[in-house]
């Protein structure tokens, strides 16, 4: 296993987690302009085919007579059902309700790569997700307005555990396949299942081809499918998924921030208690992951 610096793991997971806590408002945006399969399939696919073109001197690595079924099952797990169902999901739920029971997902990696890879579950790491999912929630209740939809909750539900196992899968998968040609080909094939799934059941005149939608589908493609999903599974790949997973409930935490400066969102109690919660359920973790270190060390 390739080991990433301390330095190097900061600003990677800083990366990743400020570009997807941006996407949830700029996706918001993007829908104004565009049907949701339609713009989730072409940001996929064209983020799939950007990151292809810079691996094109390393084709031979894509392997695919070894590693075709793991491509398959990661653009399944990675991108149909977290993509897609989740454009579907949001259709039926308040965005925060969703996204709130969606990152359920750190939990149940914590939970899956316990029992698939054996990784470490110690109670103090599961009362830190614990307390960060509880913190999500607080950061999103304002948003929990409207009707609650049974099949909404089912396909969150879903989406995280579809999420979940493609992430574990990844991890359990690292050695064997290229990293970057993994989320290349998982992005083109999913993204390629994605727009031909728009194209079937939505109006392609429906997109507004204009610069707010053209910076959304850039953004989409090249930051967050491409570069953040990459340096995501880089990271998933050197070190404990739980623990890498667990950062992802910033990601909430930095939407609800931008929604409030640029969106007019309110910044309200449950915003702030929430945040709190998400710090301490970061600290929590990774408290105990450095005292293992140390005595490791010692």
């Amino acid at each position: 296993m390739n080991t990433l610096s301390r330095p190097v793991t900061a600003i990677s997971i800083a990366f990743v987690v400020m570009i997807w806590g941006l996407c949830w408002p700029i996706y918001k945006v993007a829908l104004i302009y565009s049907p949701p399969l339609l713009y989730a399939g072409m940001r996929t696919l064209l983020g799939g085919l950007l990151l292809a073109f810079t691996l094109l001197p390393q084709w031979k690595k894509i392997q695919w007579k070894r590693n075709w079924y793991i491509y398959v099952i990661v653009a399944f797990f990675n991108t149909i059902i977290f993509n897609g169902v989740q454009t579907i999901g949001l259709q039926y739920l308040p965005s925060g309700l969703f996204s709130v029971i969606v990152y359920l997902q750190p939990v149940l990696v914590v939970l899956i790569a316990w029992m698939w890879l054996k990784e470490t579950l110690s109670a103090i790491k599961i009362v830190g997700l614990m307390i960060g999912f509880l913190g999500v929630v607080l950061v999103c209740l304002d948003g929990m307005n409207g009707n609650i939809s049974y099949i909404g909750i089912l396909l969150a539900l879903i989406t995280a555990i579809g999420w979940a196992f493609g992430v574990v899968y990844v991890k359990k998968t690292s050695t064997q396949v290229h990293g970057l040609w993994l989320v290349a080909m998982q992005s083109i094939m999913g993204g390629s299942f994605l727009t031909g799934s728009g194209l079937a059941v939505e109006n392609v005149s429906n997109i507004v081809w204009n610069r707010p939608y053209i910076f959304c589908l850039i953004f989409g493609s090249i930051f967050s499918m491409a570069l953040a999903t990459a340096v995501y599974f880089k990271l998933m790949s050197s070190g404990e998924a739980s623990k890498v997973g667990s950062f992802t409930f910033l990601v909430p935490l930095i939407a609800v921030g931008i929604g409030t400066l640029f969106l007019g969102e309110p910044f309200t109690a449950s915003l702030l208690e929430g945040m709190v919660l998400i710090l301490l359920s970061i600290y929590l973790i990774n408290r105990q992951s450095s005292t293992k270190a140390k005595k490791n060390v010692a």
